[in-house]
C-alpha cells in the first residue's frame, strides 16, 4: 500500500492533521509517519506552511491523488439471508432498519459523503425491492441471475467489467459502519479488519509489517479477520478477475465465496489449479485494514441484529413476528432460536422456540393464493383433528394460510429405500383411507391439469415440442379411470416422504395437506412412487405395501394412470413456476418422462 497516497489524502482532508493521527489512521508508530512526512516533503507531495505549521498539499501531491481516486462503488446485495428470517421473507437483509435507517442507504449515504456517486448494486432475490433507490439516490442496478444458486465468486464475476480498469470499493449491503471509513483516495486495494479476541470461526489474516496479507484461514484464536468494506485497486483487479473467470468455469467452485479465490491464490492452490493461468502463480497485493472496535457490523443472525437495535426485540415490523407474538401472548422478545427451515416449493417456513418448546410457522409462497384453497385445506385439518395422525396445529388462518404447529424433537424424513419406514407410511395412509372422514371439496386431477395447462400458455407456454400428443394420452387416462368410476375417500395427494415424521417412539406423522381432498385412494400410492423416484419394481412393491396383498389388474392400472396423471401434472406446474423465476432443475423431466413412460404400461396392462 502507497502510504504517502494515505499522507497527502489525510492533509487534503485536513491540514490541521497531527503525527499523532497519522499514526491512528496508518496503524504504524509515529517515528515511521515522522520518516513518511520527511519522505513525502522530499518527493514534493507536501510541504509545511508557514501558518500556524500547518501542512500544505503541493501540486505533485495532487497528482498522486488524482493517480489514486476512487471511481466508483459496487455493493453485493442479491442474497437471501437465511439467518435472518423470517425479516427476509418480505425485505432483503441490505434493506433491514438499523436505527431506523436502511443499512444500504446508510452506505450510500457515506459514500456520497466521500464524493463517490458512481454505485452499482448487484441484486437478485426480491430485487424489486431496490428499485426506489434509483430515483433516490441515482444508483443503478446490476441482476445476478444465479444468485439463488450460487455464492458470491458468482456476484463479482456479472460485476466484473464494472471494476475492470477502475478503483472500486466492493461493498455488501448488509454492513454498517458507525463512521464514514470511505475516502476519495485510497493507497491500494484493502480488506477492512475487525480485531476478535478468542475463538472466532471467521476468516483470520496473517500478514507482513507492511500490512500485506500473506495468508488467509478460516477460523483461529485472537486474530484480526476480514470484517467489512474492500477496496479493488486497478492493479488488484488486473490480476484477480482474470483468476475469477477461470474460477467461474471450474466445476464445483459455485458455492465458492470471492475471497475462496484470493485464498487460493495466496496458498498456491489457484496456480494449481489454472496452470496455464500466468496471473494465478504471481503474487497478489492486497493490504489489511485494521479497523478499531465497535465500527464495522456484520450481523450474523437477526439475534444478534435484535441485541444492537432493541426495536427488534419489541416490534419488528414484519408480519410473521407479530402474529406469533399475538397467538402466544408474548411480546417478540420472547420469540427466539429463530432459524430458516428447507423452504419448500409452495411454503416458506422457519422455526421458533416460545418458553421451552419449539414451533414452525409456515408463510405461503407468493402466489400460491391462486395455486392452493387455504379454506380446504383448514377444512382437512379439521375434520383431522380428532385422527392423530397429522401435526398439532397451533393456528391456522384459512384466508392468508398462514400456519403455526408444534415441532417434533428428534424426527427425521422418511426413507423411501427403506421398506419398514415405506411400510410404517403406508400403514398411516391406510388409516386416512378407511376412516370414514369427508370433506366437501374433491381433488380433481382433470380439472388441475386444465387449469396448469392454461397458466403455462398464459406464462410464455409448454415447452414440450410433443406435448399435443401426450396431452392427448392423458385425457384418454382420465377417460379411463371415470368409466372406473372408484369410491372416492379422503386423500392426501401430496405423499412425499418428505410429509412423513418418522417420530421416535415409532409413529408417524403425515403433514402438509394442501392438496388433499376426496379422491381416488389409490392416488396417494401413486404420487408417494413418483415423489420418491421410484422405477416400476419398486411402485409394484409399494403397491403391494399399501394393499397388503398382490394387486388386480384393475388397482395396478389406476396406480400407473395415476403415476401418468400425477408426472404430467407436475410438469405442467414446474413449468408454470419457472416462469414465474422459480427453477427445480431435473424434476420438470423426471415428471414428464413419468406421463410417458406409465402411459405405455397402462397400455400394456389394457390390452
Amino acid at each position: 500500500m502507497d502510504r504517502n497516497v494515505i499522507i497527502c489524502r489525510s492533509i487534503l482532508e485536513n491540514p490541521a492533521v497531527t503525527q499523532r493521527d497519522l499514526s491512528k489512521e496508518l496503524s504504524v508508530s509515529l517515528g515511521t509517519v515522522n520518516n513518511l512526512i520527511k519522505e513525502c516533503i522530499e518527493k514534493k507531495y507536501i510541504e509545511i506552511g508557514n501558518a500556524n505549521d500547518l501542512y500544505e498539499l503541493l501540486p505533485a501531491g495532487q497528482a498522486l491523488l488524482n493517480d489514486n481516486k476512487v471511481d466508483g462503488a459496487v455493493i453485493i446485495a442479491a442474497g437471501f439471508g437465511s439467518r435472518f428470517v423470517p425479516l427476509t421473507f418480505e425485505t432483503p437483509k441490505g434493506l433491514l432498519e438499523v436505527f431506523g435507517e436502511r443499512m444500504i442507504e446508510r452506505q450510500i449515504r457515506q459514500l456520497h459523503e466521500a464524493g463517490i456517486r458512481d454505485i452499482t448494486i448487484v441484486v437478485g432475490y426480491l430485487k424489486e425491492k431496490f428499485e426506489y433507490l434509483i430515483d433516490k439516490y441515482q444508483v443503478k442496478l446490476l441482476y445476478n441471475p444465479e444468485y439463488s444458486q450460487k455464492n458470491t465468486l458468482t456476484t463479482i464475476y456479472h460485476a466484473r467489467e464494472l471494476l475492470r480498469g477502475r478503483n472500486m470499493y466492493v461493498l455488501s449491503s448488509d454492513n454498517w459502519m458507525r463512521h464514514n471509513m470511505y475516502h476519495a483516495y485510497e493507497g491500494g486495494a484493502w480488506y477492512s479488519a475487525s480485531y476478535m479476541e478468542g475463538e472466532t470461526s471467521e476468516w483470520c489474516l496473517d500478514y507482513n509489517k507492511k500490512g500485506r496479507i500473506l495468508n488467509v484461514s478460516v477460523g483461529g484464536q485472537d486474530k484480526w479477520v476480514m470484517y467489512g468494506p474492500v477496496f479493488f485497486s486497478k492493479l488488484f483487479s488486473e490480476q484477480f478477475l482474470t483468476v475469477l473467470e477461470n474460477y467461474y468455469n471450474l466445476p464445483g467452485t459455485e458455492q465458492f465465496y470471492w475471497e475462496n479465490v484470493y485464498m487460493e491464490m495466496l496458498s498456491g492452490e489457484a496456480a494449481k489449479r489454472l496452470p496455464h493461468i500466468p496471473e494465478a502463480k504471481q503474487d497478489i497485493d492486497l493490504f489489511i485494514n485494521r479497523r478499531p472496535a465497535d465500527e464495522v457490523y456484520e450481523f450474523e443472525n437477526l439475534e444478534e441484529l435484535r441485541r444492537f437495535d432493541l426495536k427488534y426485540q419489541h416490534h419488528s415490523d414484519n408480519e410473521a413476528m407479530e402474529l406469533v407474538s399475538t397467538v402466544f401472548k408474548v411480546p417478540e422478545s420472547e420469540i427466539t432460536e429463530i432459524r430458516c427451515l428447507k423452504s419448500g416449493m409452495t411454503n416458506k417456513s422457519f422455526l421458533f422456540k416460545i418458553k421451552d418448546r419449539h414451533y414452525i410457522c409456515r408463510i405461503p409462497g407468493a402466489g400460491t393464493e391462486l395455486l392452493i384453497n387455504r379454506q380446504q385445506e383448514k377444512a382437512v385439518y379439521d375434520a383431522l383433528s380428532g385422527l392423530d395422525i397429522t401435526e398439532k396445529v397451533i393456528y391456522f388462518n384459512g384466508e392468508t394460510g398462514y400456519k403455526i404447529a408444534e415441532f417434533y424433537e428428534g424426527t427425521h424424513n422418511a426413507n423411501p429405500s427403506s421398506r419398514e419406514e415405506m411400510e410404517r407410511c403406508m400403514a398411516v395412509i391406510r388409516r386416512l383411507h378407511k376412516s370414514g372422514l369427508t370433506v366437501d371439496h374433491s381433488f380433481d386431477i382433470r380439472e388441475r391439469i386444465d387449469f396448469y395447462e392454461k397458466l403455462c400458455k398464459a406464462h410464455g407456454g409448454i415447452p414440450f415440442d410433443d406435448y399435443s400428443a401426450v396431452r392427448k394420452q392423458m385425457t384418454e387416462l382420465l377417460d379411463q379411470l371415470d368409466k372406473l368410476n372408484h369410491k372416492k375417500v379422503l386423500s392426501h395427494i401430496d405423499t412425499v416422504v418428505d410429509n412423513f415424521l418418522m417420530m421416535p417412539d415409532g409413529n408417524v406423522r403425515l403433514i402438509d395437506w394442501e392438496y388433499s381432498g376426496m379422491c381416488d385412494p389409490l392416488i396417494d400410492i401413486s404420487m408417494s412412487a413418483i415423489y420418491s423416484y421410484y422405477n416400476e419394481e419398486e411402485a409394484d412393491d409399494l403397491i403391494r405395501i399399501y394393499l397388503e396383498r398382490e394387486p388386480s389388474e384393475e388397482e395396478r392400472f389406476t396406480v400407473y394412470a395415476y403415476i401418468a396423471l400425477g408426472g404430467f401434472l407436475w410438469s405442467l406446474w414446474a413449468v408454470y413456476k419457472a416462469a414465474l423465476g422459480d427453477e427445480f432443475g431435473e424434476y420438470t423431466i423426471i415428471m414428464y418422462r413419468y406421463a410417458k413412460n406409465y402411459y405405455k404400461k397402462c397400455f400394456i396392462i389394457a390390452k
